[in-house]
């Protein structure tokens, strides 16, 4: 699972290339999104990954090796039975798509098995989803935040679950690269505290 906004498109564009086709895990994406216009996310990252990359869509099944983007003005979810589900409820953070409805509902299906990054975004998204994958078993993961566009979101969730590790583009690129057959090494990243 993998939530941003202002600044994580660019951030994106170099993460999701990491994944291989042997990963065997599905990658859930939300981004911020203006509400009134169509995404073009799918078409702009499609032809630099080695997954498929789609739109999801209401009561798809969530299947490994593919990766999904919520689309505009949807909330995401994962829904019983494992496949996606698509809400148009109350905006969170002033966000539809929200990250902490993604990461909650994941957290909830997936327990010890899921890993969740927070990346660039200037609002306090991801934070209590982040925290609720902690707790949850899961590994959790924030851009570093000095190296961030916009570093309020990954602040605000180094706060909320400060076990998880604060990581560089370039060093989340190499950890995703390492993930095979849904095993994600545990040990490759050094937890941070956040003040």
């Amino acid at each position: 699972m993998i939530g941003g906004s202002a600044g994580s498109v660019d951030v994106l564009s170099s993460l999701l290339p990491a994944f291989g086709p042997a990963c065997g895990v599905a990658v859930l994406v939300v981004v911020h999104l203006p509400r009134e216009r169509q995404s073009g996310l799918a078409a702009l990252f499609a032809p630099k990954c080695r997954l498929p990359v789609a739109e999801a869509e209401d009561k798809q099944p969530l299947v490994p090796e593919a990766i999904y983007l919520a689309p505009p003005d949807y909330h995401l979810l994962v829904d019983e039975g494992r496949q996606l589900a698509l809400a148009a409820d109350e905006l969170v953070h002033y966000s539809r798509p929200s990250i902490d409805v993604l990461f909650e509902s994941a957290a909830d299906a997936y327990g010890s098995r899921l890993l969740g990054v927070v990346l660039s975004g200037a609002n306090d998204d991801g934070a209590a989803g982040l925290s609720a994958i902690a707790r949850a078993g899961g590994l959790t993961l924030v851009q570093a935040p000095e190296g961030a566009l916009a570093d309020t979101m990954p602040r605000a969730a180094l706060k909320a679950a400060p076990e998880s590790g604060a990581l560089s583009v370039a060093r989340l690129a190499e950890l995703f690269g390492t993930i095979h057959a849904g095993l994600c090494p545990q040990h490759a990243f050094t937890p941070r505290v956040s003040s």
